[in-house]
């Protein structure tokens, strides 16, 4: 059970980003109710958005990419009983780097610091994958 409560940080993560786009879009809908017909597509709206709400849109639009994955690998962890502290410490590893990501990503946007973090949650990931790989193998 305890490698749920990381896939949950990460849902967690993803609400508190839903909250931010939320609170970044809103002003700009009100100022222009009545003309957003030149916004059927969120990439419409983009150019339109102060730099710190377009850093939010694009880290909620990267939870919904390769933590995706993360959430399937946790749940079969779960459901194949192969829970085990390794796979639980990777788990909150990458929660870790999946926030410090999102704290890069919606503040300075520093690329070169957000790709050591994406790096470090993909390590996490695959490390997790190679486990379960040589698990089934043997």
């Amino acid at each position: 059970m305890e490698i749920l409560y990381p896939m949950f940080a990460v849902i967690a993560l993803s609400g508190l980003l839903f909250l931010f786009l939320a609170a970044t879009r809103i002003p700009l809908i009100i100022k222009n109710f009545g003309r957003l017909q030149h916004s059927k597509h969120s990439e419409d709206l983009r150019p339109r958005l102060p730099p710190f709400a377009r850093n939010v849109t694009d880290n909620y639009n990267h939870l919904f990419e390769q933590p995706t994955v993360f959430y399937a690998l946790v749940t079969y962890i779960y459901l194949m009983q192969h829970v085990d502290t390794v796979h639980v410490y990777l788990a909150w590893a990458y929660v870790a780097t999946r926030v410090i990501h999102s704290a890069i990503q919606i503040t300075s946007n520093n690329v070169s610091y957000r790709v050591l973090a994406f790096i470090g949650s993909g390590t996490c990931l695959i490390t997790m994958i190679v486990k379960e790989v040589l698990f089934f193998l043997s």
